[in-house]
């Protein structure tokens, strides 16, 4: 693949109709180039989820134009995106969301057989990501027999296995104290280098604001400039 993994020109979102609408972006021009560290920031009711939510093709744009490694999200219903979910995107909760009934190995396999690997090659590739981020004698623990900064590392070797090519993660660390945070955000860039992902972290966690190649300002539905120090 070539080109810039996400560009959006114009982008806006709007909910709901007549006077009850609200647009929570307000005509969007955004970059982001394959390989990039990239965090997003901004206050509370910014428009982060909805930019995010975006991103990952849960949502379509209301009006403007949108590509995901080329691919057109605009001019798509919701019910037309996940297959480029499937296809581009992993995932990273601020809860991790694991689930709780299943081993490390399984929560991270599961992901790939919806992608349509067979059982056997979905467990390989599992124990592959999960000895990537330093959990594989953990591989038939469930959950709760981890500690949250593991079970977030968890998370990260599912988003990453069959190596989707963007990773998208929701406030990682604000479940986390300080080095756990700090240990699974340095992981991700790692891999990030290694593997080649583009990765996309929306966070209020300045103590990993320095990890960043680039850091985008959302605020009022727009992207704008860092603030001065």
């Amino acid at each position: 693949m070539s080109g810039p993994a996400l560009q959006m020109r114009g982008v806006t979102k709007t909910y709901g109709t007549g006077a009850l609408a609200y647009t929570a972006l307000k005509g969007v021009d955004l970059q982001v180039d394959r390989g990039e560290f990239l965090m997003l920031v901004g206050p509370s009711g910014s428009g982060k989820t909805t930019l995010l939510s975006l991103m990952g093709c849960v949502l379509s744009p209301t009006s403007g134009e949108a590509y995901l490694f080329g691919e057109p999200l605009h001019g798509r219903t919701e019910s037309q995106l996940p297959p480029l979910r499937l296809r581009y995107i992993g995932f990273i909760f601020q809860g991790h969301n694991l689930l709780p009934s299943l081993t490390a190995t399984e929560n991270v396999a599961l992901t790939l057989e919806l992608r349509g690997y067979s059982h056997r090659d979905a467990v390989k590739e599992a124990h592959h990501v999960l000895d990537r981020v330093g959990l594989l004698d953990k591989r038939e623990s469930l959950p709760e027999d981890l500690s949250g900064g593991q079970r977030q590392r968890v998370a990260v070797a599912r988003a990453i296995a069959g190596r989707p090519p963007l990773v998208l993660a929701d406030e990682p660390t604000a479940a986390l104290d300080a080095q756990s945070g700090m240990q699974v955000t340095t992981l991700l860039k790692e891999l990030a280098t290694e593997l080649g992902n583009t990765v996309l972290v929306v966070t209020h966690d300045n103590r990993i604001f320095h990890l960043a190649d680039r850091t985008i300002h959302i605020e009022d539905g727009r992207i704008v400039p860092p603030p001065r120090a």
